[in-house]
């Protein structure tokens, strides 16, 4: 029905962008009926998501044309950005930002040196720049969901681990099933990913180079392959992040900061 309305590319791609945000956000307001609040959040997140991407790809059209180093630039804008918006999940946490970005840039960044270096991924920037920001953009989401399962499971327990803490056990001790369930947690969907590949879902990659006359084989196989680098990538961001998010919550004489109604800074 849009196609026929609108024969400018630009105004049918505003009116399907619309369409499609409208029907998020229905979703928000039959959330709001159970006294679930998300309107602003979801809102500024749907009108930050469409000008960044638009953004993005009018600046892509220049960095596609210009020489392969410039894609190291653009790679870690990218975690820095991802690195400020996982933070976010972290809430009372001091020093989030620093140790999601450190994370994220060992988890992703070194999947991407590896990959493209062993060839797996190609150096050109038409290809390591979609591919490095499904990488990173995968291992915030992880490092994210860490974050906020291991701060509200050490907010639920505050009274197990200041017992604990009592009874001789040192801070490592006393979080441990926290940082362990968080990380556990934070996996699940790249696992789901994983094992409903080609049953539940198709892939736009894979589709993609089907329509670009690539053998369909190959394109199934780099489809896995790509899966498997965000499953390296989003694991070894989770547990570097909550590896040294638990002496984040601790004091030097291993206090916890972490309690509910406190408010700390997350830089």
């Amino acid at each position: 029905m849009l196609k026929t309305c609108f024969s400018n590319p630009l105004y049918l791609g505003l009116a399907q962008a619309a369409a499609a945000a409208v029907a998020a956000f229905v979703v928000v307001l039959l959330a709001r009926t159970r006294q679930i609040h998300l309107e602003s959040e979801t809102a500024i997140a749907l009108l930050r998501g469409l000008v960044q991407i638009i953004a993005v790809g009018s600046v892509l059209v220049l960095l596609l044309r210009g020489p392969r180093w410039t894609s190291i630039f653009l790679l870690l804008a990218m975690i820095l950005a991802a690195g400020a918006t996982s933070a976010r999940r972290a809430k009372g946490i001091p020093g989030s930002y620093k140790v999601s970005t450190y994370a994220i840039a060992c988890g992703a960044g070194s999947t991407i040196a590896i990959m493209a270096w062993l060839g797996v991924i190609d150096t050109g920037i038409t290809t390591l720049i979609p591919v490095g920001s499904m990488l990173i953009a995968n291992a915030m989401n992880t490092n994210g969901l860490a974050l906020n399962r291991f701060r509200s499971d050490v907010l639920a327990h505050v009274g197990e681990i200041e017992t604990a803490l009592s009874l001789g056990a040192n801070s490592e001790q006393s979080v441990f099933p926290y940082i362990q369930g968080s990380f556990e947690s934070s996996l699940i969907p790249a696992i789901d990913s994983l094992r409903s590949l080609g049953i539940v879902w198709i892939p736009g990659l894979m589709a993609g180079m089907l329509l670009s006359g690539a053998r369909p084989v190959y394109a199934a196989i780099y489809q896995f392959v790509v899966l498997a680098m965000i499953f390296a990538a989003s694991g070894l961001t989770s547990l570097i992040s909550t590896l040294l998010i638990r002496s984040q919550v601790f004091t030097p004489a291993e206090q916890l900061i972490l309690r509910p109604g406190i408010s700390t800074k997350t830089a």
